[in-house]
Formats: structure tokens, sequence, C-alpha cells
């Protein structure tokens, strides 16, 4: 357990997703962003917010206003055109903001797809996207299968270390399903880091181990996993294994800075990330997609469930019965981090 007292639990209130959202809007101004800019970032952090992704929405908030102050993050960046060769492409964000990189890198992918069935465009020097779903729900809603992942700061050690080579590298999987879309976003780590904060933050422990203490045991404590900064990856040995690939590809597919150099740094910047898609309409068994996946998903389902666990849910499932509630309740946000983003 914690050692954070009972009485220190945090209290919650509920905002309205228009109150959140033009919030951050003034602010985003404010900090130096053009008015579309602002708009954008300000929605998606909203979304994010909205979805229940609150490490990567309202609580990451602050950290991005002062990333831009602290120079980390240059507002006026866009991406450029690197190189091109077939349905590749490569970018360099020159710094700019994570999620307008990421979410051009989408945009452009999705078209490199429409024209050659598949796409991959990689993104040099750019900021922490935040939430990696964003994308892959925009890319499904639109109808392709989607993959993008980005490589991050050391904070996972190699399967048997003791200290940290490895970044816990967010993947994304996404596949249209009936009006939504089955998302994996997930972490290489059993935890994302923001959700350790988050638990933190919340003076509560981890379901499950999810990282080691400075002593190198196993933990569910997130204030020993964020005092070693040593994640526990997903799946051991295979989770760190998946996590050194995804670096690399990251690295040479965009000819930007692996997860070593990252480290080398003052701060979580210039990361490399890669976004492919496939245009499903083309594929010869394009107008049966709909049954196989309703087919997959009814025999997933179909799984008897062990005593005390819930329901089967497939990736992304429970996330349109967060956003229904919190588009209707408002999201619920920690008073210590809206007063600090009040104060911005």
């Amino acid at each position: 357990m914690t050692n954070e007292p009972q009485a220190q639990q945090p209290q919650v209130k509920r905002i309205s997703p228009e109150e959140m959202e033009q919030k951050f809007y003034g602010i985003l101004l404010k900090a130096g962003l053009s008015e579309n800019k602002a708009r954008t970032c300000a929605r998606v952090f909203t979304e994010n917010s909205i979805d229940g992704v609150y490490t990567h929405g309202v609580n990451r908030f602050p950290r991005f206003i002062q990333y831009i102050r602290d120079g980390h993050i240059i507002v006026e960046a866009e991406p450029v055109l690197k190189s091109t060769f077939g349905g590749v492409e490569q970018w360099d964000g020159q710094s700019g903001p994570g999620i307008l990189n990421a979410l051009f890198c989408t945009e452009r992918v999705l078209q490199v797809a429409a024209k050659t069935g598949i796409g991959c465009v990689s993104l040099a020097n750019t900021n922490h996207w935040m939430r990696g779903g964003t994308y892959g729900w925009k890319a499904a809603k639109e109808g392709f299968a989607f993959i993008c992942f980005t490589n991050t700061i050391k904070n996972m050690p190699p399967w048997g270390a003791k200290e940290s080579r490895l970044g816990n590298n967010p993947l994304i999987i996404a596949i249209p399903y009936q009006d939504e879309a089955i998302i994996l976003d997930m972490a290489m780590s059993q935890f994302s880091y923001g959700k350790v904060e988050l638990m933190k933050m919340q003076g509560e422990e981890l379901p499950v181990e999810g990282g080691f203490d400075t002593t190198g045991a196993t933990t569910k404590d997130p204030a020993k996993i964020m005092e070693s900064n040593l994640l526990l990856p997903a799946g051991y040995w295979k989770g760190a294994g998946l996590s050194l690939l995804l670096d690399m590809l990251a690295a040479i597919l965009s000819g930007g800075l692996a997860t070593a150099d990252i480290s080398q740094q003052t701060a979580e910047i210039n990361v490399s990330q890669i976004f492919i898609a496939i245009d499903l309409s083309k594929l010869h068994n394009s107008s049966g997609i709909s049954r196989t996946l309703q087919s997959i998903v009814a025999d997933y389902k179909n799984a008897d469930v062990a005593d005390g666990r819930p329901a089967v849910r497939y990736p992304g499932e429970g996330v349109v019965k967060t956003r229904k509630e919190n588009q209707e309740k408002g999201i619920p946000v920690n008073e210590r981090v809206w007063n600090e983003i009040l104060a911005l």
C-alpha cells in the first residue's frame, strides 16, 4: 500500500466539456498558438478527457503549457517533408506541438493509403502526442485499418536488468467496427507512466504489480515506481523485446532519435513516430469485413467469465460508455489539477 494518508484523498469535481475546452482554448491562445492550432489542441485535450484518458487529457495539460514556456515545443513550427518513396514518407516535426504533428501525419497517411492501398508516414523531431488512440479513432472512423507507435524516454528496464534502457513506447492498432472502432492503445509497460502518476495522485495502489522499487522488487506502489523510474514490461520479456523493436523501427524509419538519444536531453522531446494506414475498401473481401468482425467479436465475448470478473470487452469498448457518461455528467477532474489550470 502507499503511504498516502486517507485524509489526503483528492477532491474531484465535474467540469462540462464545453467549459473545459473553452478554458484550454484561452490558455493556448495566451501561450502563443494561432486560433486554429489552439482550437484543435483544446478539442483534443478535451476529447481525451471525455473518453476517460485523463492522464493524457486534463491532467497533462499543465505540462504541455510548461513545455511551451520552456521552449521545448515550438508553437509556430510545421512538419516538413524530408523524403518520399512509393507509399512511404519521412517528415520532420521541427519540435512542433505533438498533437498537431500527429494529426497532420494521420491525415497524410490516410491520403497516401487512399491512393496506394497502404501508406507509411514517419515523423522525427516531434513532441508527445498525448493519447495515441486519438489517431486510431480518427483513422478507423474514416474506414482505415491503422497502426501507429512512438518511442519515449527511458523508463523501463530490459528483462533481467535493474536500470532503464527502454521506453514504454505506446502502440496503437485500430480497426473500424460498426459505428465506432476496436482500438488497442497500450504502452509496452504493464501500466502507462501517466496511469502510475494518476494512481499516486489519488493515493491508491495499482491492482497488480506495475513496476520495481529501488531494491529491484516488483511493487504495486506507484510512488515507489516513480521513485525508481522502473516500469514493469507488459508480458515481462515479451514486452521488453517488443519495446526494443518498436524503438528501432521508429528511429530507422523516421531518421530520428532513438530512446537512448531522447534520454540524453533535458526533457522528453524530439521523439520519433510511425503511422501506417490500410484502405480496407480496396481489399477484395471488403464487402465481408463487417460480417467477419462481428463473428470474431461474438465468439470472443461468448467466453465464460471467471467468478468475480467483469464481462469480457474488446479493446476500446469501454471508451464509448465513459464518453457518454462524461458528456452527460461532466468530466471528473482533480480539484488541485483544475486550480492549477485556472492559474495558467
